[in-house]
């Protein structure tokens, strides 16, 4: 690609018709900017300006030159400053993959705080439990379990450390003894989930005093979606392993029954993933520092 100085000299001396003005301008002294004239001339084969003693004026191939490609200028200079003012004032869409919970539990509070002083931006989550590879896919950022972060991505835990319940109703357990080992669950109805990228039935992982297990009981319902397992525990279907803070409220009313939490550590909470090797840009960076789990 040709360097383009020279014409921008060019239209500036044909503007301001005064090599010393235009070069006070440009920032550069009168004869280097009359060299650059020439050079643009001989490149060219054609007389762009008639210099006399007292003036500059453009001839007649200089005034259709400096017709063409001063506004082309105007318009680059004024891109440039609408993108500086994108740097001051953020705008654009971030889009984000997100699985259901951490989208409900942490970025939707979030973009409550932030999205009315930021009436420029839009945000659009996507939920998906796939482990999804978001630049293939034109994906801003991500979350993600910590330990599930690819090593090249910049990873900001956005939450803190999460912890899993099994629950099931009062009526449920009426009919069923209540679970005291993981190994109990064999006699039960697991609500299960199934997620793309693990192909068979998620296992619920149950770990005390360091003996770590993982439980795949069988059921007669398999779901995708938090709030279907949630709502088919409430209906006494069956016993559900969901996150903790979604099942609380309902033990606290009496409508469901917490089992085996002995044997529900906690684990390393939710971060938001971007590629290392790309800019961020403005709106995704303030929503990283809002996001950003400070503790407590």
């Amino acid at each position: 690609m040709q360097n383009f100085n020279d014409l921008a000299a060019f239209a500036t001396v044909a503007q301001e018709r005064s090599f010393t003005r235009a070069a006070a301008k440009l920032g550069v002294s009168p004869s280097a900017l009359s060299q650059t004239i020439r050079n643009l001339e001989e490149r060219i084969g054609l007389r762009l300006l008639t210099r006399t003693t007292r003036s500059v004026a453009p001839t007649e191939a200089g005034e259709r030159l400096m017709h063409t490609v001063a506004p082309r200028f105007e318009e680059i200079e004024a891109e440039l400053a609408t993108l500086n003012e994108l740097r001051e004032k953020p705008a654009g869409t971030v889009r984000i993959t997100a699985g259901e919970h951490p989208a409900t539990s942490v970025l939707q509070p979030a973009l409550k705080r932030f999205l009315p002083d930021f009436p420029d931006i839009q945000v659009e989550i996507i939920i998906d439990y796939g482990l999804t590879d978001i630049v293939a896919e034109g994906f801003d950022a991500g979350v993600r379990m910590g330990e599930q972060v690819a090593k090249d991505m910049v990873a900001v835990r956005i939450g803190p450390d999460i912890r899993m319940a099994v629950v099931g109703s009062p009526a449920y357990f009426k009919l069923f003894p209540v679970p005291r080992t993981p190994q109990d669950l064999t006699a039960h109805k697991c609500i299960n989930m199934r997620l793309p990228t693990h192909g068979g039935l998620f296992p619920w992982g149950l770990e005390k005093d360091g003996r770590e297990m993982k439980v795949r009981g069988d059921g007669q319902l398999v779901f995708n979606t938090l709030g279907m397992r949630l709502n088919s525990a409430l209906d006494g279907l069956g016993v559900a392993y969901m996150p903790e803070d979604e099942a609380l409220p309902y033990v606290g009313d009496g409508r469901l029954v917490r089992v085996l939490e002995d044997w529900c550590p906690y684990f390393p909470g939710y971060h938001l993933y971007y590629p290392s090797r790309r800019h961020t840009s403005p709106a995704l960076t303030l929503l990283v520092e809002v996001l950003r789990y400070r503790g407590g």
